[in-house]
C-alpha cells in the first residue's frame, strides 16, 4: 500500500508516497481501508524535526474508513462498517490504516467530516477535563475559531458551562452558532470580556497561544484557573499549566461524537480536502493559514 512517509527532515518537499506493507490488526483493532484522513499542525512540526527525532517516519494519528479486517476479540466491530478514530502510533496517511480507538461514524457525517475530529475533539476535551470545566462554570476559550477552540466551545457547552470565545470580527457569528458569546481580541479584550462577565470568569482555557497568559490569569482570577496548550514558555514565566498527552488522553470523546453531531450540537468544519497524492500542498496550505477549518487527505 501507499503511505505518507518522510526519510530526512525539511518542508513539504521531502514528503513522499511510499510503497510499505500491508499493516494488520493486533488484539481490539481493526484494519480500514482509508476513505480520509486528518492533518494537524503536529505534522509540519514532525516533518521539520521540532517534535519528533525519529528517521523515517509514517504520518497521520486520525482517519476514517471502512472496517476490511479485524483483530483478535474485536467485538464491536464488523467488515464493512464506517468508523473513525485513532491510529495506534502513526501512519493514518496511507491507503490502510490500523485504529485502536474507533467508533462508529455518525450518519449524517461525510468520511471528511469525520476524519476531521478525533485529534481536535481529544485535545480539546483533555484540556477540558484537566481544567476541570462542568455545569454551571464559565470559561473564556481564546482562540475559539480553530478547530480544537471550536471543538472546545461545543465540548463545554455540551456539559452545562458558559462559554466566552475570543475570535477576529468574522468569526463572530460562527462562535455564536457554536453556543458562544464572542468578543473580539487584541487591545481591550479584558474589557470586552468583563463587559460580559463583570466579575471575571472562572476557568480560561488558551488555545491561540497568542501571549494573553497575563489577561487571563487576571481575568480567571489566578494561574491555578488558567491552561494552555499553545503557549509552553508562557507556562514558565507565568506557572500556568500546559496541557499533554502523556498526562492522560481523552479518547472517550469520539464515542460521545455521534450522539452531539446526530443533536445538532457538535460540527467542526472541513477547510479544505486534498488528494493523498497532494499532501506536500497541504502542508504548504496548512503552514500559511489561510484556510479555515481541518484540511483532510484523500487517499482515493
Amino acid at each position: 500500500m501507499k503511505s505518507v512517509r518522510f526519510s530526512r527532515f525539511g518542508g513539504p518537499e521531502v514528503l513522499e508516497l511510499a510503497e510499505v506493507p500491508d499493516p494488520r490488526p493486533g488484539p481490539g483493532q481493526v484494519r480500514i481501508s482509508v476513505r480520509a484522513a486528518g492533518i494537524n499542525a503536529s505534522d509540519w512540526k514532525k516533518r521539520q524535526g521540532l517534535i519528533d527525532q525519529e528517521l523515517p517516519q509514517a504520518m497521520g494519528h486520525e482517519a476514517a474508513g471502512i472496517v476490511d479486517e479485524l483483530g483478535e476479540g474485536v467485538t464491536d466491530a464488523e467488515i464493512g462498517d464506517r468508523v473513525f478514530g485513532f491510529t495506534a502510533s502513526s501512519g493514518a496517511q496511507a491507503e490502510l490504516a490500523v485504529l485502536s480507538c474507533y467508533a462508529p461514524i455518525p450518519p449524517s457525517l461525510s468520511f471528511a467530516e469525520a476524519a476531521a475530529l478525533p485529534a481536535a475533539t481529544e485535545t480539546a476535551a483533555r484540556a477540558l477535563d484537566q481544567l476541570g470545566v462542568g455545569g454551571g462554570v464559565t470559561v473564556l476559550v481564546n482562540g475559539a475559531s480553530g478547530s480544537v477552540g471550536s471543538a472546545a466551545v461545543q465540548l463545554a457547552v455540551a456539559r452545562g458551562a458558559r462559554v466566552v470565545g475570543t475570535g477576529s470580527l468574522a468569526t463572530h457569528d460562527f462562535l455564536r452558532s457554536l453556543g458562544a458569546e464572542p468578543v473580539a481580541y487584541g487591545p481591550g479584550m479584558s474589557d470586552r470580556v468583563r463587559a460580559l462577565a463583570p466579575d471575571g470568569v472562572d476557568l480560561a482555557l488558551d488555545v491561540a497561544g497568542s501571549g494573553v497568559l497575563p489577561e487571563l490569569i487576571q481575568l480567571a482570577g489566578g494561574a491555578d484557573h488558567v491552561l494552555t496548550i499553545a503557549d509552553f514558555a508562557g507556562t514558565e514565566q507565568y506557572g500556568v499549566r500546559f496541557s499533554r498527552g502523556d498526562g492522560g488522553h481523552a479518547l472517550y470523546v469520539i464515542s460521545q461524537l455521534g450522539e452531539l453531531v446526530e443533536a445538532g450540537k457538535f460540527t467542526l468544519p472541513v477547510g479544505r480536502t486534498f488528494p493523498l497524492t497532494e499532501v506536500a500542498e497541504a502542508h504548504r496550505v496548512g503552514e500559511s493559514g489561510r484556510v479555515r477549518g481541518k484540511l483532510v487527505l484523500l487517499p482515493g
